[in-house]
């Protein structure tokens, strides 16, 4: 079974669940997706006043919510699969602590949706899609106390973690959207300026029409004639 699990945000729920579709569409093996979701949590409130959404620091609550056991996945909303996700799933190796796609960019837009401020800083977007090693000694510091006293920089640069034990991953698996050009090999889609379902963004990107596309599956019923 590969562990999956989903940010989830309110304010843009389609995102999840279109992802979710895309996802399942493409594997091949049987998958468990997971939404995290504010209100799901008993032993852990959200202190932080910063961030873009409401997952942006319960990502790293995997490795606990996994009972620090095995690999699991964490990937943002705000994408689509547009391959089999055990391709991905295979490329875990045990002696790295987490692994991730090492972007090294500057922003196109100091805006992103719903006005967020969307700034540059140093390891961007690598925690976005992050594989994780959940038995690693080191990650059994990420408590539901250690995240809500963690600041953003200590979290999503990773910073209980030494550089050697952070593996990477290629870049077709977190292939930003409109910050990167068109890959027609990309094989996950990462709409981190803002996902399609927004009106500002429904066009925007060289991926805007496949999202819609499974948009469009994700809310398909097929019926009978009457």
């Amino acid at each position: 079974m590969i562990k999956v699990f989903i940010g989830y945000d309110p304010r843009e729920a389609i995102a999840f669940h279109v992802c979710s579709n895309s996802i399942i569409r493409h594997a091949t093996r049987p998958i468990s997706i997971t939404p995290l979701s504010l209100n799901n949590f008993k032993d852990y409130k959200e202190t932080h006043m910063d961030g873009s959404n409401q997952f942006i620091y319960s990502r790293f609550l995997t490795p606990a919510l996994s009972d620090f056991m095995g690999w699991t996945l964490f990937i943002d909303g705000d994408m689509i699969l547009r391959d089999d996700i055990v391709k991905l799933w295979k490329l875990r190796d045990d002696s790295k602590a987490v692994m991730v796609v090492k972007h090294d960019y500057e922003t196109k837009m100091t805006e992103k949706y719903l006005g967020s401020k969307n700034e540059n800083y140093p390891r961007k977007n690598w925690s976005s899609v992050i594989m994780w090693n959940c038995s690693h000694p080191k990650n059994r510091i990420l408590t539901p106390s250690f995240v809500e006293q963690a600041t953003g920089a200590q979290l999503h640069r990773f910073s209980w973690l030494d550089d050697k034990d952070i593996g990477e991953l290629p870049k077709e698996w977190n292939w930003l959207d409109v910050e990167y050009d068109h890959n027609p090999d990309a094989k996950l889609v990462h709409f981190t300026l803002g996902t399609p379902c927004f009106h500002e963004f429904a066009v925007q990107g060289s991926f805007a029409n496949e999202w819609h596309k499974e948009r469009i599956l994700t809310e398909h019923c097929q019926q009978r004639d009457i």
